[in-house]
């Protein structure tokens, strides 16, 4: 992969030590063995997104996950984009939606490069590391880490919007759950409406349709119900193009579309919700909707909960 041609990965440091393992790493989540690949997934996860902290070198990992991601050759990209989520994002639930990158990363100017220079070298260098003497910084400088991996990832955030129109709906899926993180990014809730809604989650699930054809269908339910998440987690009231979106949806024949629709219709019309959305929020909690949208921590039953709350319901 040429794009980690460039980076000095001896030095940088993860969670163990200097990042030398890294761009094998890298490059074994694009191998045809499975088994390498979950190697690879998991090595990343506790090197660059060791229990939420992100590292030097975490900021870096970041184009080379884009550029797989981007590549339709690269097997199980879902989860590729599970791990650039947890590299750009961290530990943060989608219970703190929306996200203000200015007020999460607030004080992250209190570190600068010495103060990092000096915690790694307190972690790593030292035969007996004085832990307490940099104790002050080290928060500061684990909020300077995060927040560069996240920038790094707003700027490659335009192309979250090109995974939102891929043919894989894991994809579509993961990155609907992403992209709203990023809410600044020009183009996203155009990009989200546009994604067709389907009459039904079971368009061509007839008797005769095979098991694969029907886990298809959940899967493209799965996605356009991410997408009417974050739908429901922008600012501001909902554009024509969204609101004819979420409408459309309310007449899914898929619990989980229908449901996520009348959330997010809840989240951005209070003051206009339609009838038809609010009759699906109601049946939602008198049924105790299961479930939850891959990519999304809260559960259906959940999201379901605080909408009607937002409601005085």
């Amino acid at each position: 992969m040429g794009i980690l041609d460039s980076t000095d990965w001896s030095g940088l440091h993860h969670a163990y030590g200097r990042a030398v393992d890294v761009p094998g790493q890298l490059a074994a989540l694009s191998s045809p063995d499975p088994a390498a690949r979950r190697v690879a997934v998991s090595a990343l996860s506790g090197n660059v997104y060791h229990q939420g902290t992100r590292w030097p070198a975490s900021a870096h990992v970041v184009a080379p996950l884009v550029t797989l991601i981007n590549s339709p050759s690269t097997p199980d990209r879902a989860t590729v984009l599970d791990l650039l989520r947890l590299v750009a994002i961290g530990d943060l639930s989608d219970d703190q939606l929306p996200f203000d990158p200015v007020r999460a990363f607030v004080g992250v100017d209190r570190a600068g490069p010495s103060d990092e220079a000096a915690v790694i070298r307190t972690l790593f260098e030292e035969d007996d590391p004085d832990i307490e003497a940099v104790a002050d910084v080290a928060e500061a400088v684990a909020k300077r880490w995060a927040a560069a991996a996240y920038r790094a990832a707003e700027r490659r955030a335009p192309s979250f919007l090109v995974w939102l129109g891929d043919l894989d709906p894991a994809v579509v899926t993961r990155a609907a759950a992403l992209t709203v993180w990023f809410p600044k990014v020009a183009g996203l809730a155009g990009a989200l409406a546009d994604i067709p809604c389907g009459s039904d989650g079971d368009a061509g699930a007839s008797s005769a349709s095979s098991a694969s054809s029907a886990s298809s269908a959940s899967s493209a339910s799965s996605a356009r119900a991410s997408v009417n998440l974050a739908l429901g987690f922008l600012p501001g009231p909902p554009g024509a193009a969204e609101l004819a979106s979420l409408t459309a949806c309310l007449e899914s024949g898929d619990e989980a579309v229908r449901v996520t629709a009348a959330v997010a219709l809840a989240r951005r019309r209070t003051a206009a919700l339609p009838d038809a959305a609010l009759t699906v929020l109601v049946q939602a909690d008198d049924e105790e909707v299961a479930g939850v949208v891959p990519g999304w921590d809260r559960s259906l039953r959940g999201h379901v909960a605080i909408a009607l709350r937002r409601l005085g319901l």
